[in-house]
């Protein structure tokens, strides 16, 4: 997956290149990615650890799923592909897009587009990109937050849509 071609984007969130995943990753070239935030039946949230030998953030807490954008690809279909590949399931509704932001660190660049999802199907997350996974209720994230090291981008993209929700008046989802 280290091979896969990004587009590589302007601060306007423009397509001015593209980029093999390993390259922008180490040049730190400005691309795109998506966070599905999915929620089962119960409205619990899945979150997961990632494994050890993921490119970005290996075996941190994430509060997710997602990844990059491939080239050609638009944010929408990443979303959905990204969400029923992690989580070994096929036959996901549609993401709704909730808000995007540039995400960055001394090591990182991308736009960041956040969707949440319902998933009432059985999930078999895969081994390859996730070491331990549960359901949990919103408050037992929040409990957890202290003790995790959780992944930067995901962290923001829980912050953010907080405020989002906050800001339209409701805590989220049911």
């Amino acid at each position: 997956m280290t091979d896969e071609l990004l587009d590589i984007v302007d601060e306007w969130d423009r397509v001015v290149g593209q980029a093999p995943r390993r390259e922008a990753t180490a040049r730190r070239l400005r691309h795109r990615a998506v966070a599905v935030r999915v929620r089962d039946a119960e409205g619990r949230i899945f979150v997961h650890r990632r494994t050890a030998d993921k490119l970005v953030f290996p075996s941190l807490y994430d509060l997710g799923v997602g990844g990059v954008v491939g080239a050609g690809e638009g944010y929408d279909e990443a979303a959905l592909r990204e969400a029923e590949e992690e989580l070994g399931v096929r036959g996901l509704p549609a993401p709704e897009p909730r808000l995007k932001f540039l995400y960055e660190s001394p090591e990182h660049a991308w736009f960041m587009a956040v969707y949440e999802v319902r998933c009432e199907l059985p999930v078999r997350p895969q081994a390859e990109e996730i070491a331990w996974w549960a359901f949990l209720p919103e408050d037992e994230v929040e409990r957890r937050l202290p003790e995790w090291d959780v992944v930067p981008d995901g962290l923001e993209c829980h912050r953010r849509l907080r405020r989002w929700y906050r800001e339209r008046g409701g805590g989220g989802p049911a």
